[in-house]
């Protein structure tokens, strides 16, 4: 990891423009905030912690902008290319090199920050993910695990995808179903988390469709191994209807009492919850042969524009968003993996549902791994590969034609990028 910069260095990097917009008569500061993943409850949350900045900070007030989520994205996107009124922003994960490519964002000061020091290794390591360099401090976490109904006959976990497919096959009679199969939208995603940890040991974790020899990670027996084992988990331990599933469908059939196992993100602890199912429990995602499990984590953070007009006071309502209590306060009321190390001794971290996501962190061999979303092709394979999926559960393609497809795209990608 790329020691990060001092303080004083990094402040002299964002540009200065001028009072502007964001200063009143009076001296006071008005900052632009803009948030990407909106949904009511969220915004009334940050909404609460923007608040609790203004009081420790009189003077300064913060406009929050929340577009709707299906164009947020871009909403920022076209704020930013004007290069002003704009302040401090979420960055996300695909976002953040094509924000900081384009110069929209400061580098972070942090070791002059006491707050650096609490957050947890993923974060810091994926606060300079981008270039070496801190243009966003992560606010959370989005990791897979399994969650799995005691109520279907399940007394421990399966703890490899053979057992998954094991115990989905005991659960599944009438109209109860052992796994909620996800073969609609990002569908794609659970093949190459299948494929990945069958690779085991081999796979290169920096670069996540190879093998350490370069190979793309389709091009091997053991991939299709797992693709043969992938099928047969949808037809033989999962709804048929499931062809077609989505989140919220996979969601609802675990909910309702169809499905007996899901694998899914943090933000479904919430869910099941809320919707009575008291017989449950969570487990790390099942690993190949060689004992190893592969997944990225999904992550956003928040940012400060190159360009604001108040560099002191955006980079601290980053660092206090970022701090211990603002967030975990955020983590708890979005589902999400906290990035303060002292959530791990809070009870809504440590125990029930979310010792899952902690057994895995601390276990070496649940490997995380970066998605490769710098290769020109990455956008197009997610159509391409969701397609393929239904093609080859509806029996229109083999693994072995899908394979051949997959590992061509990714052959031809390496090429554009080396």
């Amino acid at each position: 990891m790329r020691k990060p910069l001092l303080a004083t260095a990094v402040a002299a990097t964002l540009v200065l423009a001028g009072c502007g917009s964001g200063s009143s008569s009076s001296g006071e500061v008005r900052l632009r905030m803009i948030e990407s993943l909106t949904s009511p409850e969220r915004t009334k949350l940050i909404k609460s912690l923007i608040a609790d900045f203004e009081k420790a900070n009189p003077g300064v007030t913060v406009e929050l902008i929340s577009p709707p989520l299906d164009s947020a994205d871009q909403k920022i996107t076209q704020i930013l290319q004007t290069k002003k009124d704009l302040d401090v922003l979420e960055v996300r994960d695909h976002t953040a090199k094509s924000f900081s490519n384009n110069g929209w964002l400061a580098e972070l000061p942090t070791t002059d920050w006491p707050g650096w020091s609490d957050l947890t290794e993923l974060a810091q390591k994926k606060a300079v993910e981008v270039g070496g360099k801190p243009y966003l401090i992560p606010y959370g976490f989005y990791q897979r695990t399994l969650f799995y109904r005691t109520d279907f006959g399940m007394a421990q976990p399966p703890t490899t995808w053979e057992e998954l497919y094991e115990a989905g096959k005991k659960m599944t009679t009438g109209d109860r179903y052992g796994y909620s199969f996800r073969g609609g939208k990002g569908g794609a995603d659970y093949a190459v988390m299948m494929i990945s940890a069958y690779n085991g040991e081999a796979l290169n974790p920096e670069k996540s469709f190879f093998l350490k020899d370069k190979r793309t990670i389709f091009s091997t027996p053991e991939a299709a191994q797992a693709m043969d084992l992938y099928v047969k988990i949808f037809k033989e331990a999962s709804p048929p209807d499931s062809v077609s599933w989505g989140y919220p469908e996979m969601v609802q059939g675990f909910t309702s009492g169809v499905t007996g196992m899901l694998i899914q993100d943090p933000e479904v602890i919430k869910t099941v919850e809320d919707s009575g199912v008291t017989a449950w429990s969570t487990a790390p995602i099942p690993k190949g042969p060689t004992g190893y499990a592969f997944q990225p984590v999904g992550f956003a953070g928040w940012g400060a524009t190159s360009f604001t007009t108040h560099p002191k006071e955006a980079v601290k309502l980053v660092q206090f968003l970022s701090e211990a209590k603002q967030s975990i306060a955020f983590a708890k009321g979005n589902s999400l993996i906290p990035i303060s190390k002292q959530a791990q001794s809070d009870p809504q971290f440590s125990q029930g549902a979310w010792k899952a996501y902690l057994a895995a962190q601390q276990d070496p061999k649940q490997v995380i791994t970066i998605r490769p979303v710098d290769y020109p092709g990455w956008s197009q394979f997610g159509v391409d590969s969701d397609r393929d999926v239904q093609a080859l559960l509806t029996g229109k393609k083999t693994v072995a034609e899908v394979l051949k497809s997959w590992d061509a795209f990714w052959t031809d990608q390496a090429k554009k990028v080396s």
